[in-house]
């Protein structure tokens, strides 16, 4: 998040410049204090002192003198053009779209922009971007309109031709999607992906991965062109140029946040599937394979059980590693990638919200987060379902100007970077598999890439479940936000929950699903200290004893109802016997668990469709849920009844 006061931006700049002043023992010679000549004629002209003794990464700094112990090339051989070597031209006049967007002078980052960002004010049109389908594209007020569809990717050669060998194998479709999904990452706007689906994950997550290492690759490149430029300038006895700014205050470009390991080792893949051997060497592969797969001689469930046991959904985002608290630094070099890099010595994060968050806290220091150009967030639907607050915590921390200096060469930062501008150029992709309120807040409050921004659209179908079974869709007035959770419950418990508990048949097998899990909890208080009936409770926190004795008590009938919480049934799936009514508190946010818990009562033989009852209590406010659910027809009627 750019810093929006510009004497702030100043104040805090200048205290970075005086703190990194008086830590002398830490600073590098400056151009002027080069090497003797004779050093410069060695056959690396890049190890010289200039450049590489200004730059801001203490992990390669110590490097250009220590061999590296797995491959015994100093750093400087392996940082020559980064991966996919220095064979191709660089585009330096600003057709690059990388130049173009992340150069010295970027002619999107303009001061009325910033403050149409600023005031959240954007021109939005409607249009078709291939595979991609309809999108909403929306540019600063005031700045030029033009569609993402004129984008053509620039992808290094060498970076590109393992994808186009894997894609000759590739049905057309997915072809074109990878295509034309490169094509719009290439214009460096955000990207908010709101309907990914199990087929086109992995062929997305490529895309995204090829055009974070290209991205990587082009910044690396820049870097290590204007090092000898520089070092030719000192040979010759010249003044070094004036126009090497080409980097930010710390050296990781890309962040990658991911709900569990699992996905982690799947990005992991998909990076180096476009890095294969013997081009390049994976470094600590073994080691990362054993942290972040199963342990040795586990059997995953999910992986090996019978087709039809489980859910597919389920099984993709579940089979795995699926701890949440991890964080690994990835360094790009000419010739290898290593893994479990230092953060300030890497080019690439791939952490969990909470595994990052940890991190920070404990180092009391996000500065490695300060020169994050391109952002990924992959299942966001999953991150709903863990604690929101800890991705804010991570977005809120993201491009502020740095604490340290970490030895930075001030000389070799971007203008707009001193200026406290990076947040207004940062790429931000954003994958999930629907929309949320949360997700679509993240994307409209907290995105301020200048160049602007894109999201997909689709009309929803209705869902399927089992013929014959009442559902009734009952709406509460409510006319803000602010107040929605409060008019929810007081209709529940004032008016359909006392309806409820007059009938004999509906005041038992009866189960409550509540999607929210502040809603869980004051509708489970209410349950305890105001309502007579019997009642047990499933929650993402019961343990596998808790959950045996409620799914008994509730199928034997001691007791009447039981509360489902929807995180429990998103990390547990168990199958509910024993229910003939339902009441949904609002409508899950995963339209799948709508229609599984209509098919249960159907797990008990003899039950007919009109022995069940379905009740789903919503408001205007519950629009992209309801959709998923009834429609985008459908859900449009429900909302128009209140109108």
């Amino acid at each position: 998040m750019a810093v929006d006061d510009p004497n702030a931006t100043t104040t805090r700049l200048l205290t970075l410049l005086n703190v990194s002043a008086t830590k002398a023992g830490k600073r590098k010679r400056t151009f002027e204090e080069a090497k003797p000549a004779e050093k410069l004629n060695k056959k690396r002209a890049v190890q010289i002192a200039a450049p590489e003794e200004g730059h801001h990464e203490p992990g390669r700094d110590e490097g250009v003198k220590a061999k590296d112990a797995d491959t015994g090339r100093t750093e400087t051989e392996e940082e020559e053009g980064g991966p996919g070597g220095q064979d191709e031209e660089e585009t330096g006049d600003g057709a690059d779209p990388y130049e173009a967007h992340f150069g010295l002078k970027p002619t999107v980052l303009t001061e009325s922009a910033r403050e149409a960002v600023d005031r959240r004010a954007w021109t939005s049109q409607r249009a078709k971007l291939g595979k991609l389908g309809s999108v909403v594209e929306a540019v600063p007020e005031g700045a030029e309109s033009s569609s993402a569809a004129a984008s053509r990717h620039q992808i290094l050669e060498k970076l590109k031709a393992p994808l186009q060998s894997k894609q000759a194998k590739l049905p057309r479709e997915i072809v074109e999607l990878q295509n034309d999904l490169l094509n719009v990452l290439s214009s460096y706007r955000d990207l908010y992906i709101t309907r990914t689906t199990l087929e086109t994950q992995p062929s997305v997550r490529e895309a995204v991965a090829l055009h974070a290492l290209n991205h990587i690759t082009k910044k690396r490149r820049r870097v290590l062109k204007n090092n000898e430029r520089i070092s030719h300038a000192v040979k010759a006895g010249n003044p070094p140029p004036e126009d090497v700014q080409d980097q930010g205050f710390t050296r990781p470009s890309v962040l990658i946040l991911l709900p569990f390991r699992s996905f982690a080792l799947r990005w992991i893949s998909a990076l180096t599937a476009h890095t294969p051997s013997p081009d390049y060497q994976i470094e600590n592969k073994s080691r990362f394979e054993s942290e972040y797969g199963l342990p040795p001689g586990a059997v995953d469930k999910l992986a090996t059980a019978e087709p039809g046991t489980y859910p597919r959904d389920h099984i993709e985002m579940f089979k795995g590693n699926v701890d949440d608290s991890f964080r690994v630094g990835v360094k790009m070099t000419r010739k290898s990638v290593k893994l479990f890099a230092d953060f300030y010595g890497c080019d690439l994060i791939v952490a969990s919200p909470l595994g990052l968050r940890m991190s920070i806290e404990k180092e009391k220091s996000a500065d490695f987060l300060s020169s994050i150009e391109v952002l990924v967030v992959d299942q966001m639907d999953a991150l709903t379902m863990q604690n929101w607050d800890h991705l804010q915590f991570i977005f809120n921390h993201l491009n502020q100007l740095p604490k340290e200096s970490h030895d930075v060469d001030f000389s070799r930062i971007k203008p707009w970077y001193l200026d406290g501008h990076s947040a207004y150029l940062r790429q931000s992709i954003l994958l999930s598999a629907y929309e949320t309120p949360e997700t679509r807040a993240l994307f409209n409050h907290s995105l301020k890439n200048v160049a602007g921004r894109i999201r997909t659209e689709r009309r929803w179908p209705p869902i399927e479940v089992p013929e014959g079974i009442d559902q009734q869709f009952i709406q509460f007035d409510c006319s803000n936000p602010k107040d929605e959770p409060e008019k929810r419950f007081q209709y529940f418990a004032t008016q359909l929950l006392p309806a409820v508990l007059k009938s004999a048949v509906q005041s038992a097998n009866t189960v409550i699903f509540i999607p929210s899990s502040f809603d869980f909890i004051r509708v489970h208080n209410h349950f305890r200290k105001n309502v007579g009936a019997t009642f047990t409770v499933l929650s993402e926190y019961s343990t596998n004893q808790d959950i045996s004795r409620a799914r008994q008590a509730f199928f034997s009938g001691k007791k009447a109802f039981l509360l489902v919480s929807e995180r429990f049934h998103f990390f547990r799936r168990y199958k509910i016997r024993g229910i003939r009514n339902l009441i949904f508190y609002g409508p899950p946010d995963h339209p799948q668990f709508y229609t599984e818990y209509l098919s249960y009562p159907f797990l008990d033989e003899g039950v007919d469709a009109s022995d069940v009852t379905c009740r789903v209590l919503y408001s205007k406010y519950d629009w992209l849920r309801l959709e998923r659910i009834a429609g985008t027809e459908g859900a449009s009627e429900l909302i128009k009844r209140g109108a």
